[in-house]
């Protein structure tokens, strides 16, 4: 077998460059805003909230989605590492009817659509409070420090980024058929 007298590192690699008269033109450039575009208009957006929540709709939802998912398993593993049984109780117990109302809910990341996506908002509003009021009402606030930070923590950025998401529906899930 003949061998080649060529060999490239990684260094030494091809490169390509664009001649100077290929430039993005302005079409190219408005695309990004297009692709939101797109996903605006094959989801449903859901209804305000008493006409006023969210505040904006500044978090996409996919990132809302993963900050619930994350934020589930934070509370659940605070809850398993605490001290305290009511601490244990507690963190399991929120974290996981947060990721498990994050799977059935009707958003792009779930595993089936069934929890209509404004009865979503509802139940992260009340996650929400929950964790922060946990540590206080169970008592495990000063007994397991550590825990009820997690928690109180955890509890706020739920609220504040339910305040901010945009949420979307991706089957429409508990709503009625249009009448034509």
């Amino acid at each position: 077998m003949a061998q080649s007298n060529v060999s490239l590192g990684a260094y030494e690699l091809p490169t390509t460059y664009l001649p100077s008269d290929d430039v993005p033109t302005a079409e190219l450039a408005s695309l990004a805003p297009s692709v939101r575009a797109v996903q605006r208009t094959t989801t449903i957006p859901s209804r305000p909230l008493l006409g006023a929540v969210p505040l904006a709709r500044i978090v996409p939802e996919d990132v809302h989605s993963v900050l619930d998912y994350s934020n589930g398993l934070i509370v659940a593993l605070a809850g398993l590492s605490a001290r305290t049984k009511a601490a244990k109780v507690a963190g399991v117990a929120l974290g996981a009817s947060v990721v498990f109302v994050s799977l059935l809910t009707d958003y792009r990341l779930s595993l089936a659509k069934r929890i209509p996506i404004e009865a979503h908002e509802v139940i992260d509003h009340a996650f929400g409070a929950s964790a922060i009021a946990a540590p206080f009402a169970l008592g495990y606030a000063k007994r397991d420090p550590l825990a009820a930070v997690i928690h109180v923590a955890a509890g706020a950025v739920t609220i504040l980024g339910s305040l901010l998401t945009d949420y979307r529906a991706v089957r429409g899930a508990g709503r009625r058929p249009r009448r034509v």
